[in-house]
């Protein structure tokens, strides 16, 4: 059951998507974004927007060709820019940034101090695996005799 005081922690000013940056978010996110490479046209694309367009599909997780024309850039120039920071670790260097920060806000220390792997997490098919102990060694099995086919 929601409170009145959550409404107010997670309340979103302005009438556009839910996902949308505040003015606050914007003040830390901003300068993470890399500006226009030198050399080329000058940037057009409301960097702000465009951020808003991949969190609105990161969020909603709709196909790219159903990015609402509301305020956002073209679909083509939205997944460019999302590919773009890929490449070149942008997104990395913005997780590096803003991961600290979170864990700090939940009275965190910023970076984790160990970390617990668990061997159960990933369990591994029993059924449908190739049992090659009963095999005779002379007689290859059946996958490598479809490689060699190819």
């Amino acid at each position: 059951m929601w409170t009145d005081e959550q409404r107010e922690k997670y309340k979103r000013p302005g009438g556009g998507f839910p996902s949308e940056v505040t003015d606050a978010e914007w003040a830390v996110l901003g300068p993470l974004i890399p500006d226009a490479t030198p050399g080329g046209r000058p940037r057009k694309t409301n960097m702000r927007s465009a951020m808003n367009a991949i969190l609105f599909l990161l969020r909603t997780g709709c196909p790219w060709r159903y990015l609402p024309r509301d305020g956002f850039p073209p679909r083509s120039t939205v997944y460019n820019i999302f590919r773009k920071f890929q490449a070149d670790g942008t997104w990395h260097a913005i997780w590096d940034q803003l991961y600290p920060m979170l864990r700090e806000r939940e009275d965190r220390e910023g970076s984790p101090s160990a970390g617990i792997i668990d061997s159960q997490t990933i369990k591994s098919a029993e059924k449908g695996s190739i049992n090659l102990r009963n095999r005779p060694s002379t007689q290859p099995t059946r996958w490598v005799m479809s490689l060699k086919r190819r």
